[in-house]
């Protein structure tokens, strides 16, 4: 018989490598749960019954936006950042209100007044380097609007967005 020298189980490798792996998770998932506890769901509505409820009046806004005829279309110089927006339609008003709404982050979403100028033409001023997906609207007053235009754009790659009474837009 031969007789080996067995070490204790504190001084083999296989034993740390597998409380090193829990030890990792642990603090993985510890690191993980903080960050879930402390950020906010950007996505989730709070008051998703009354937001379900408010459907129908955007429906009813598209509505009359297709009533009226209006149509628009968007450019933004991608030098100087100006919007220009023209308006077709029975209804010209003073002031347009433009939502730019960020698809996933609320807290990146933007307005914009444009201001009339001529035959139908408005303009205002975007911020510099606009890129990535929005979906816009576009109605006469910032809150209680009777009609709504909508569409979607990515910046910069589209030049000229059509923005229609409640369907996707055309862009070029």
């Amino acid at each position: 018989m031969s007789s080996t020298d067995v070490t204790p189980w504190y001084k083999q490798v296989w034993p740390w490598f597998l409380l090193g792996l829990l030890g990792v998770s642990i603090f993985a998932s510890s690191t993980l749960a903080v960050m879930a506890l402390r950020t906010s769901d950007g996505l989730v509505q709070d008051d998703y019954y009354e937001h379900g409820r408010a459907i129908n009046v955007v429906i009813a806004k598209q509505e009359r936006a297709r009533e009226l005829n209006l149509t628009a279309e968007l450019r933004i110089d991608p030098i100087t950042s100006d919007i220009v927006l023209d308006l077709a339609g029975d209804e010209r008003p003073d002031t347009l209100y433009l939502k730019l709404i960020f698809p996933t982050q609320d807290d990146r979403d933007q307005q914009f007044m444009l201001e009339h100028v001529r035959d139908g033409r408005y303009v205002a001023q975007a911020p510099d380097n606009l890129q990535y997906r929005w979906y816009l609207q576009l109605q006469p007053e910032e809150e209680g609007a009777d009609w709504r235009l909508i569409g979607e754009a990515r910046f910069p790659e589209e030049n000229r967005i059509a923005l229609l009474p409640g369907g996707r837009s055309a862009s070029e």
